[in-house]
């Protein structure tokens, strides 16, 4: 059963991170996004060491955002888009099924 209290997409999308690693150095790396929804996201291809409940700031195209890493395990990480923080994924009904036209 899923525990997940949002729908989430099986996209793949570019995303670049910045933040302080657990050896408190700073790092900027690009890396894809994937299992996103407008709270979170699974992050694949992180080389800098993090830890759950570190912070990390995410940007996807123009947008950006803060969230916290929930999880992590060798290849991918877990994130959490801080509360009042903007959704920076564009998470909604795939284009290909909205209604041309209206009426």
């Amino acid at each position: 059963m899923d525990r997940r209290r949002e729908r989430r997409l099986d996209l793949e999308l570019s995303v670049q991170i910045w933040g302080v690693d657990r050896n408190a150095r700073p790092f900027a790396e690009m890396v894809r996004a994937t299992s996103v929804s407008a709270g979170g996201a699974v992050l694949l291809d992180v080389h800098s060491k993090l830890h759950a409940g570190e912070l990390l700031d995410v940007q996807h195209e123009a947008r950006r955002a803060q969230f916290r890493i929930v999880w992590t395990r060798p290849g991918e990480t877990g994130i959490q888009a801080l509360p009042f923080e903007p959704a920076i994924f564009a998470v909604g009904v795939p284009k290909t099924f909205e209604m041309a036209g209206t009426g």
